[in-house]
Formats: C-alpha cells, structure tokens, sequence
C-alpha cells in the first residue's frame, strides 16, 4: 500500500526520484499513465492488469467508456526505475501533468500519483476548504 507525501525535482532529462519507501511495491517496471484531476498515476505491474481487465469489461458502445478507456490507455507506458531510484517520464506525460521543475509524489492506496508542485498546492488548498463536505458525502462508504 502506498501513502505519504513526498517532494523531489524532476531534472533536465526528465527523470524524477522515486521515493525509496515505494520503489519496492512498485517493482523495477511499473505502468505511468495520465490520472485525473492533472497529475500522473504510478501502478506496480499487478495492479495495472487488474485495471485493465475491468476497463475491458466496459461496453464498448457506450461513449463515456470509449473515451476513459482511451484518454487512461493512450498516456500508458511501462516505466523503469533506475539503480539511482530515478525514472524517466516521457515527454507527452511531463507536459499533461505540467511538470517542469518541482514536483509532489503520492502514496494513494493502491498507486502513487505525481503532481506540480503547484497544481497540487492549488488543489490541496482548494480540497482542504471542503474537507468536511467531502467527508459528509463519503458517509455511505463506512470511512
């Protein structure tokens, strides 16, 4: 399970350092693809196929999972970590998710997700204001 907030810098080739306390859980090769809300998802090889084997159940005639099913697998990619703990993020990821420079890493459960720094402040800060809202709608999931 991964969770924990971590900051690190994305350098000029575009690689950016795993946090150590995921490295194990994601495994040598893991699948980043783009996630919502602007940042990057981060699967272990596992997990991936799970998701994919329910995003293929979805029927194909309906538009909305065409287009998720699309927008999830077209930014897919496998991705290595490196003996310094580094990964590289291809170009069409770095631009989705804004990243140039500082970055914010998530354990979320079942993925890490990898945010601007910034966007992830203007989203935390935006969520955090809710916080209780978001709570209260959650009530029917015994959290």
């Amino acid at each position: 399970m991964f969770m924990g907030e971590h900051h690190h810098n994305i350098d000029s080739k575009g690689r950016l350092i795993v946090p150590a306390k995921f490295r194990d859980d994601l495994g040598e090769v893991f699948v980043l693809t783009r996630g919502l809300d602007q940042c990057l998802f981060g699967y272990p090889l596992s997990e991936w196929k799970e998701i994919e084997q329910k995003l293929k159940a979805l029927p194909l005639t309906k538009k909305d999972a065409r287009a998720f099913t699309r927008f999830f697998f077209s930014g897919a990619t496998e991705s290595e970590i490196d003996k310094q703990g580094r990964t590289n993020i291809p170009t069409p990821l770095l631009q989705y998710a804004k990243l140039d420079k500082e970055c914010v890493i998530l354990g979320v459960s079942n993925r890490i997700e990898i945010w601007s720094k910034q966007i992830w402040e203007d989203y935390f800060n935006e969520s955090e204001e809710s916080f209780a809202e978001i709570a209260e709608n959650m009530i029917g999931f015994d959290i």
